[in-house]
């Protein structure tokens, strides 16, 4: 008998643009994860509405995103992927946990803060709920581990406090997540413009980030034009931080460390580097883009696999769902 795989919950927002950033920090570990772990997948349309969204672009984002999942390599065989809306136990967990949430302990969410700050014309009261729509998603699934970035790690505790909370009022209910950090996570990337900020898709500099539907010539131009260090000398180090962070990139698309690379590339400059970094960045996505293209002209595929996983995220989430109405006292027939 093998030891049982630990359960593991991961989502993903469908806005719109993703980067290789996220890929390398999310999507590329879900593959992994898939084989090691009771995996459980999803699109989190509802997360998305808390700012304002074009909902016929948020329907082809949805779709978009499903296909580039399957596109990387996630196998819906392997693991439960869905799309968040499709499950109802989402939205119900979340009422209940609301019951036993604080609004002093919401308001000091830091995520809360900043989105309020750059979307000041729409502080709606579900940019305030997100982290217990959070805590639903993760605790409906009684996942034991939660891939966290540092943007999210606040939120993974209040998924904590509000498990531990609702077992010591109504008696052990829910698993209390782990924050999990995938092996061969460590690269963290930076903007191609600035690196001394993370790259990100909401960047003014359209310079700063590639993201995985640039095409090749897109992709060796922005590199071309990342901002590098005085010198030319191809080397990662703490007063390097343009060259080190596109070893980095460089080191996440080919696995090499960054002292293959220096190797690599000792005594060439950095317009050489520069366009490998480029070619090594297209020769993983290009092929990921055409599969993703073939995936979502098949749109029967696409909503079977949806409809598949939803289903099996139901079968889960409802037997916790009912659990918790039972222990909070609603009557559900005898």
């Amino acid at each position: 008998m093998g030891e049982e795989k630990k359960k593991l919950f991961s989502a993903v927002q469908p806005s719109g643009a993703v980067t290789i950033g996220n890929y390398i920090g999310a999507i590329r570990n879900f593959v992994r994860l898939q084989d090691e772990h009771d995996c459980i997948y999803a699109v989190a349309d509802l997360h998305a509405i808390t700012v304002k969204q074009e909902p016929a672009a948020l329907r082809r984002n949805t779709l978009e995103l499903m296909a580039l999942f399957i596109a990387c390599g996630i196998d819906p065989e392997k693991c439960v992927l869905f799309v968040q809306s499709h499950v109802p136990a989402h939205c119900e967990l979340t009422w209940v946990l609301n019951t036993i949430a604080y609004p002093g302990e919401l308001s000091r969410m830091t995520q809360f803060k900043d989105k309020s700050a750059r979307h000041a014309d729409n502080v709606n009261m579900g940019l305030m709920d997100y982290p217990v729509l959070m805590a639903s998603d993760i605790l409906l699934y009684q996942a034991a581990l939660v891939p966290v970035g540092a943007d999210q790690k606040q939120h993974l505790e209040l998924t904590r406090d509000l498990a531990i909370r609702f077992n010591n009022r109504y008696s052990d209910t829910f698993t209390v997540p782990e924050p999990f950090i995938p092996k061969g996570s460590g690269a963290k990337i930076m903007s191609l413009a600035d690196p001394t900020k993370k790259m990100s898709k909401s960047d003014e500099n359209p310079n700063g980030f590639i993201t995985l539907s640039d095409d090749k010539d897109t992709i060796i131009r922005k590199c071309k034009r990342a901002v590098t260090d005085s010198g030319n000398e191809v080397r990662a180090a703490e007063d390097k931080p343009g060259v080190s962070n596109l070893i980095a990139i460089y080191g996440a698309f080919t696995g090499k460390s960054a002292e293959e690379t220096e190797r690599e590339f000792a005594g060439k400059g950095y317009g050489d580097f520069k366009v490998a970094v480029g070619e090594a960045i297209a020769d993983v996505l290009v092929p990921m883009q055409e599969e993703k293209a073939r995936i979502l002209k098949d749109k029967q595929f696409l909503n079977d696999v949806m409809k598949k996983g939803a289903e099996a995220a139901s079968r889960i989430a409802r037997r916790t769902l009912s659990k918790v109405y039972r222990k909070v006292g609603f009557y559900q027939g005898e």
